[in-house]
């Protein structure tokens, strides 16, 4: 069972990372969306990172993307975990990012 779980979430964090798109419309909220705590699983490997909070924009509204496993893009690479960012509008989720 354990297996199948692994295997699950490796795919998701897959699917994820690759579905991405980069979009240059923001949007701006009040009241920062809600999300519920998220099972961190094993590593898939001494090389993964987890990412805990993230968010991306689809159907013109924010959705929860965070827990799951990532492997960086290149040796050294480090997550830069994305953040709420307040503007006189609202806040507007900046994404994290590797670097």
């Amino acid at each position: 069972m354990n297996n199948i779980l692994k295997k699950t979430f490796f795919g998701v964090a897959i699917a994820l990372t690759c579905a991405a798109t980069t979009s240059n419309a923001q949007i701006y909220v009040k009241v920062h969306p809600h999300f519920d705590a998220v099972v961190r699983t094993a590593p898939p490997s001494p090389r993964h990172v987890w990412v805990d909070e993230d968010w991306r924009v689809r159907h013109g509204r924010y959705e929860y993307a965070g827990g799951y496993w990532a492997a960086p893009p290149r040796p050294a690479a480090v997550w830069i975990p994305g953040h709420w960012r307040e503007t006189p509008r609202g806040s507007v989720w900046v994404g994290g990012h590797w670097r």
